[in-house]
């Protein structure tokens, strides 16, 4: 893909407004069954953060190595 492919991308997904209609509808005060389950989670993101971090890092590894790396001349050249 181009430079100015993903530019433009990058560009149309960070002006792209959220969904606020499902916010903003008044049920008369009382909370549904989804906003409930929301309030009583907890907050795991910090462990799926490390969890997908250490999957990073594990990439890492499965990157091509450098065609000469195993070279090593021998002291008397």
């Amino acid at each position: 893909m181009g430079i100015r492919m993903i530019a433009a991308l990058i560009l149309a997904s960070a002006t792209a407004a959220p969904a606020t209609a499902q916010q903003s509808e008044d049920r008369g005060g009382l909370p549904t069954e989804t906003m409930s389950r929301l309030a009583n989670q907890q907050d795991n993101s910090l462990i799926w953060n490390l969890i997908g971090l250490i999957g990073l890092l594990g990439l890492a590894g499965m990157r091509r190595p450098h065609p000469d790396d195993g070279y090593h001349p021998a002291a008397f050249e």
